[in-house]
């Protein structure tokens, strides 16, 4: 696949080139997982606002360039949907962006409603995860048209390979079934492709990503199968790794880049403290929890840091 393929999933440029050097992929779910490390973790503000720019508003025709995936079908004549698109572009500089992929125009109406009050660096936190929602639908479909693509190929090849003789169709035969079994077998332990625990942490107060906030991330190992609320979880925490936010209020590797996760009880903390001095609370903590059915998967975990973070009210 190549960089015009990744582009036309998100208009990203930085999105498409970074897609473009992590491939080939050997499946859907390696490029998922490429693409949500990159999307959050490497595209900066700009390249965001450079992919919503490619989308057109909500209930208008879709470019040919990208096609109605985001947009659902509904009447043209929705004059009130038109004017809440131009009140949000009006306020946040961007179009209003949604998975519109099998809502009604007033299910898609009430969405923009409730969303239009927020402030709007929590806007454009919500608009980049509808934005990732929307290529992973692009996504699904360019796989699917290149799987197409190769089993014609493959039929083709096969074709051609019984023209030549029974004996060289049976070699030909012995070693595509070796070479798929073969693969089948790579597919199934895919190495991962991004860091298996991401955050992102957005100072709604100031109006910006929080840089320098200290992240360490801790598994539960305590006599317990997991903490208690109410009891003392003393030495029960083993520390995986840490990092610290940078400018764009994301984190570099919190642990090691491993295939599967460990089950368990995850604790991942924010030295609030630190950052503001005078706030309301010294550090922040989200415990989850992976399960063995998620081991495989790509965990982010954002924190927006509201007024209340540094005031007692």
């Amino acid at each position: 696949m190549e960089e015009k393929d990744f582009l036309a999933c998100c208009g990203s440029k930085k999105f498409a080139e970074e897609m473009t050097s992590s491939g080939p992929f050997a499946n859907l779910d390696q490029a998922v997982d490429a693409a949500r490390d990159i999307w959050f973790n490497k595209v900066d503000v700009n390249g965001w606002l450079e992919a919503f720019a490619t989308h057109p508003q909500i209930g208008q025709n879709p470019s040919a360039k990208h096609p109605s995936d985001t947009n659902a079908h509904y009447p043209p004549c929705l004059q009130e949907l038109s004017d809440w698109n131009a009140r949000y572009w009006k306020k946040f500089g961007f179009v209003f962006l949604i998975c519109a992929s099998g809502r009604t125009a007033s299910e898609i109406l009430a969405e923009l409603k409730r969303r239009y009050p927020n402030r709007s660096i929590v806007e454009l936190e919500i608009a980049a995860q509808e934005e990732m929602k929307i290529t992973e639908l692009r996504l699904a479909k360019l796989f699917s048209t290149q799987v197409k693509a190769a089993s014609i190929s493959s039929q083709n090849r096969k074709t051609a390979a019984k023209k030549a003789g029974d004996r060289v169709s049976m070699i030909g035969a012995h070693l595509t079934a070796t070479s798929e079994a073969s693969a089948g077998k790579t597919l199934q332990i895919s190495p991962r492709t991004c860091p298996p625990i991401t955050t992102h942490v957005l100072d709604i107060a100031r109006g910006s990503p929080a840089a320098g906030i200290e992240v360490p991330l801790e598994m539960w190992k305590g006599n317990q199968p997991c903490p208690l609320f109410g009891k003392e979880d003393v030495g029960g925490w083993v520390l995986e790794g840490s990092s610290i936010t940078d400018k764009d209020g994301r984190i570099g590797q919190l642990m090691s880049m491993i295939d599967a996760l460990n089950p368990g009880i995850c604790k991942i903390s924010f030295n609030t403290g630190k950052y503001c001095p005078s706030g309301f609370f010294p550090y922040v903590s989200i415990m989850f929890e992976i399960r063995e059915s998620q081991k495989w998967e790509h965990f982010h975990v954002p924190l927006l840091l509201s007024p209340f973070s540094f005031s007692s009210y």
